[in-house]
Formats: structure tokens, C-alpha cells, sequence
């Protein structure tokens, strides 16, 4: 009887578990957390990639796609790093904890894919530059898709909707240069 009258006397007085209106919601998981620092680190590889193609590219529709990309990456990664900060995880896994384990065989751009691009020249630049963001899109996709089925923060989930959403387009795009001759 004295407990269940504390809850009604907490619950009434807002000591309760809810949050202010405006505080982000303390109810996250694994893959919450997972997705928001896949998808940064995904940020930072693709970047390199965007960023040579913004002033190397020869077709202009490359370069306002991943001019879009950038602004977009921006967006998000401020978004990924404040809510990271609010649940008091690292924007970067521990490296020795195994913690992404479990997102499957995800490939990752390495510095030899980037100096590949780097060599690159006029169309093959392009071609190149394509062929890589196709598949970063894809994985960065992929790791919004395991967002959305299974994440527990609704905003987050919503956010891995949002980005699966932009990066499909942003391929079906890059799909529609890649075909042509």
C-alpha cells in the first residue's frame, strides 16, 4: 500500500520516468547504438571519397549528388553525434569489445580504394568514383535497413528510415550514370 502510493505520489509530482518535453528519449539498444556508429564511421569513409569527386569530377550530375551527399552527411552525422552524447556512448566502438560483430560482412572503403580514385583521370575518375559509392551507399543502406527492424529509440529508427530512403535514391541515381556508355 506505502509503495503503491509513492508511485501515485511520484508519478504526480513528474519524478517519474518520463522525460521533459524536448529531452531526448533515454530508451535505446545495441543496434541503436551500433547503427549510429557504423553510420558515422561510414560518414567519414564515404567523405573522402565525395569530397575528391566534388572537384574532380567531370559530370557535373556527380558532382551535385555528392555535393547533396556531403550536405546530407553533415546533417546526419551532427544529428548521430549529439544523440550519442545524450546516451553517454562513444561516437567509436571499442575496437577489442567485438561490438559490430554482428552487422554481417559489411565492406568498408580502404585507403587503397581511395588512392585508386586519387590516380584516377577525367572519365575513369568518374566511372571510379561511381563504382565506389555504389557500393558505400549501398552498405551505409544496409546499416539504416538493421536500424529501422530493429532499433528501439523511435527518433533513431526514423533517422535509419530516413537515411535507407535518401542513400536508395541517391543509387538508383548513380545505377541510371553507371549504365551509360
Amino acid at each position: 500500500m506505502i509503495t503503491a502510493a509513492l508511485a501515485v505520489l511520484l508519478l504526480v509530482s513528474g519524478c517519474g520516468s518520463q522525460p521533459e518535453a524536448g529531452t531526448p528519449s533515454p530508451a535505446f539498444n545495441d543496434t541503436d547504438v551500433m547503427f549510429l556508429q557504423m553510420a558515422l564511421a561510414q560518414i567519414a569513409e564515404g567523405d573522402q571519397v565525395a569530397a575528391l569527386a566534388e572537384q574532380r569530377a567531370t559530370d557535373p550530375r556527380l558532382r551535385t549528388l555528392v555535393t547533396e551527399l556531403r550536405t546530407q552527411w553533415r546533417d546526419e552525422s551532427a544529428t548521430m553525434r549529439r544523440r550519442l552524447l545524450d546516451w553517454g556512448q562513444p561516437a567509436e566502438p571499442d575496437p577489442s569489445a567485438g561490438a559490430h560483430a554482428g552487422h554481417g560482412d559489411v565492406h568498408s572503403l580502404r585507403p587503397a580504394d581511395i588512392a585508386e580514385l586519387g590516380a584516377a583521370q577525367g572519365r575513369t575518375f568518374d566511372r571510379t568514383a561511381v563504382t565506389m559509392l555504389l557500393g558505400h551507399l549501398g552498405n551505409c543502406g544496409e546499416t539504416a535497413r538493421m536500424e529501422s527492424a530493429g532499433g528501439a529509440d523511435p527518433e533513431i529508427r526514423a533517422l535509419g528510415s530516413n537515411v535507407a530512403g535518401r542513400r536508395q535514391a541517391q543509387v538508383q541515381t548513380l545505377l541510371k550514370m553507371a549504365a551509360e556508355p
